[in-house]
């Protein structure tokens, strides 16, 4: 495989940096995950102009622009011939003087590499067993805004889901409050209404949450913010969640006990597929005409 690697494209074993980078240290930096369909990646701007937010907050400089990522990007997947990929974006401040501070780390380190994506049904979504971590994330955290490359409280809680046979841990917020998943937003569905928890209870503004905000809005189903308990979840007409690897997944169980499951997760994930496909083939049009 051919990665980016700071305005070069090299072999995956030459792509290497230094052992003093300060993400490898310290996790000083940051990542985005996106998917190409059709060799071209889905909401590019969102993810990009996230990615460009948290690198203002921890005050990073990003070494290219939107554009030149772009550029960069199209000649990755044709150099690996892999138009159907997970795109990840890496970006560190930088190898510094040994110790917290910043000061002196001014050469910012950007990664992208190309990775296979799992398919996905057009009719049904994928379905994943959760597991309730036990470590809680901090409400009204700045960092939850973007994705940081220090993430050991999401890696400790997948690992618990491991090891407990689910698909992926449930994370709870220091209130008790469903929060989020370890790679995922939560969405439940209650009296025909699809609601999620707020952003002020530790989530991530997920790109795709907001894909569903857009896809509930077109299709009248009315999307709205609350916070809740895990326990409420075992009430609700179902559970799903949303990452960008693989858009919607049916929650079918949560800590072993059986979730409901609701017709209208599939639409959901219909709606979300066709949205993809439209948005992909009005970007082929636009390049052959060009």
């Amino acid at each position: 495989m051919i990665v980016f690697l700071n305005g070069a494209f090299v072999p995956e074993e030459e792509a290497t940096i230094s052992v003093f980078d300060r993400a490898f240290l310290y996790g000083d930096g940051l990542f985005e995950t996106l998917r190409l369909y059709q060799g071209e990646p889905f909401r590019w701007d969102q993810h990009l102009s996230r990615l460009r937010s948290g690198a203002e907050f921890l005050k990073i400089r990003l070494p290219f622009s939107p554009d030149e990522l772009r550029l960069r990007l199209h000649e990755l997947i044709r150099r690996n011939n892999a138009t159907e990929s997970a795109v990840r974006i890496v970006l560190s401040r930088g190898s510094g003087p040994r110790g917290y501070s910043p000061k002196g780390a001014d050469c910012p380190v950007l990664i992208m590499s190309l990775h296979p994506a799992p398919q996905i049904s057009a009719e049904r979504p994928p379905q994943w067993r959760l597991l309730t971590a036990s470590l809680r994330l901090l409400a009204d955290d700045p960092l939850a805004r973007f994705k940081t490359c220090n993430k050991l409280r999401h890696v400790l809680a997948r690992s618990e889901a491991d090891q407990g046979g689910a698909n992926e841990a449930l994370l709870l917020n220091a209130s008790g409050e469903v929060a989020t998943a370890a790679s995922a937003n939560v969405f439940w569905i209650s009296e025909g209404k699809v609601w999620t928890a707020p952003l002020a209870g530790g989530a991530l503004p997920g790109v795709t949450r907001s894909v569903i905000f857009e896809v509930c809005q077109a299709s009248g189903l009315p999307c709205q913010e609350q916070r809740i308990g895990p326990e409420v979840l075992f009430k609700t007409e179902g559970v799903f969640l949303t990452l960008s690897t693989l858009g919607v997944v049916e929650a079918t169980s949560l800590d072993g006990r059986p979730l409901a499951r609701s017709t209208l997760t599939s639409r959901i994930h219909q709606a979300y597929q066709a949205l993809i496909a439209r948005e992909t083939a009005c970007r082929e049009r636009a390049s052959a005409s060009t």
